[in-house]
């Protein structure tokens, strides 16, 4: 038991006594009170007699000893508060930021372009229609066609009685001459207009026409004329391709697809009181209109082979025709036979085979009978006779009348045909060379 003074450093020797001294009560001495230096009291010590543990003397910190054993290093301890290495929300943040700084420098440079250059300035839309790879229009494509035959087709303006009419035609030379209908510029009573595929338009005048063919020729002084390239329409299969070119209802420039759907389609057409016009024509489904009259009908190398010249319609008298996908071309070969009597003496020849159709049996469909036979005509001379019954012409069958006139008068004056004929029970062939008539 101490009073708190007899304090000894662990594993050394007692503390030496304190002499009695100012400030240090004498040990034992009865007068000595707690709190009391010399008979003063002193409030630091006021309590350090009753306190067994403190030591005026001892260090400010308690220092713990290590424990025995090897010495180990601390474990290091991080600053939370203390910079470091970038976190994951840094490096996302950064390349943020970095983006959202690019977008507004690009923004207000393209704003600044656009505000000098005007807007869109620069800016090219789609690819370079010359680069390579991109797809053309081939000359051969319908396309390529269409664009290589519009130039040298017209529309046709008449002046009549009652009102204008008005049609197609295509430059046939380039000294203006333009093949169009006798139908077109019948009852002419001034002077037809032509109108060319680029809007403009030129007066024209009529110089021939042959209403039986359904044939017209008129010219128009123009130069630098493009004109069309002539096939050859005895050369037609069922199934070629065709382009109809023309102003269908007043509609120019329009261009219609189809095929050849028959070849000498034979019909006789004509107006009340009018020419009666024989057709041995070509058919197609290409779509044809009134206005189309005149137009050409171009095979799939862009060369004429036929004049459309009228369609076929499911309506009553009097009432507008449309189109049902039943056309007609006059055949290209007869249509320039025609146009060259026309230019070079002003009238066409009309092919005749000298014979006269009719009498019994005749449209029996068993062939055309021959009701008489010019004594000097091209079927007498063949050995042809009256009651004869016409079974085939170049092969082609004969069952009504109007099919021996309409392919009789397709060919020139000249031309050479093969007859296949019945007289009575036995059938015979023979060689005719067919006329022009006397008129």
């Amino acid at each position: 038991m101490t009073d708190g003074w007899d304090w000894r450093q662990p594993g050394g020797s007692p503390a030496p006594a304190r002499p009695p001294g100012p400030g240090y009560p004498p040990v034992g001495s009865p007068t000595a009170q707690p709190g009391a230096v010399g008979g003063t009291t002193s409030p630091w010590w006021s309590d350090a007699l009753a306190d067994p543990w403190r030591d005026p003397a001892a260090p400010s910190a308690v220092v713990v000893p290590a424990p025995p054993g090897p010495r180990t290093e601390p474990e290091p301890v991080s600053d939370p508060d203390a910079p470091g290495r970038s976190t994951l929300r840094q490096l996302l943040l950064i390349p943020l930021i970095t983006a959202l700084l690019a977008g507004s420098l690009g923004g207000a440079l393209g704003y600044a372009f656009a505000v000098r250059g005007g807007a869109g300035a620069g800016t090219v839309l789609g690819a370079d229609p010359q680069a390579p790879g991109l797809a053309q229009r081939r000359p051969e494509s319908l396309a390529g066609v269409a664009k290589r035959v519009l130039p040298s087709v017209v529309t046709v303006r008449v002046a009549s009685l009652g009102g204008t009419s008005e049609g197609s035609g295509f430059i046939a030379s380039a000294d203006g001459h333009v093949i169009t209908n006798d139908h077109v510029v019948a009852g002419a009573t001034g002077k037809a207009s032509v109108i060319f595929n680029d809007g403009s338009s030129a007066p024209a005048t009529i110089i021939g026409q042959d209403p039986e063919s359904d044939i017209a020729v008129i010219k128009v002084s123009r130069t630098g004329l493009r004109p069309v390239e002539f096939g050859d329409s005895d050369a037609l299969a069922v199934g070629d391709p065709v382009l109809a070119i023309g102003s269908p209802l007043s509609l120019a420039n329009t261009v219609t697809a189809g095929i050849v759907s028959a070849l000498d389609r034979t019909m006789q057409a004509g107006e009340p009181g009018g020419p009666v016009r024989y057709y041995a024509a070509i058919q197609t489904d290409a779509a044809v209109n009134h206005g189309n009259s005149g137009g050409p009908l171009v095979d799939g190398a862009g060369r004429v082979i036929g004049v459309n010249s009228t369609i076929k319609s499911l309506v009553a008298d009097g009432q507008e025709a449309g189109n049902i996908g039943l056309a007609f071309a006059i055949p290209i070969n007869q249509a320039k036979r025609v146009t060259q009597d026309i230019i070079g003496t002003g009238k066409a020849r009309r092919t005749v085979i000298g014979a006269q159709v009719g009498g019994p049996g005749a449209g029996s469909g068993g062939g055309v009978r021959l009701a008489a036979v010019e004594p000097s005509g091209p079927a007498a001379g063949a050995g042809l006779k009256a009651g004869d019954v016409i079974l085939k012409l170049n092969g082609r069958p004969m069952t009504e009348p109007i099919d021996l006139i309409a392919l009789v008068r397709k060919f020139a004056p000249g031309s050479v045909v093969t007859v296949e004929y019945r007289r009575g029970t036995t059938r015979q062939n023979a060689s005719v060379t067919l006329a022009a008539d006397a008129k």
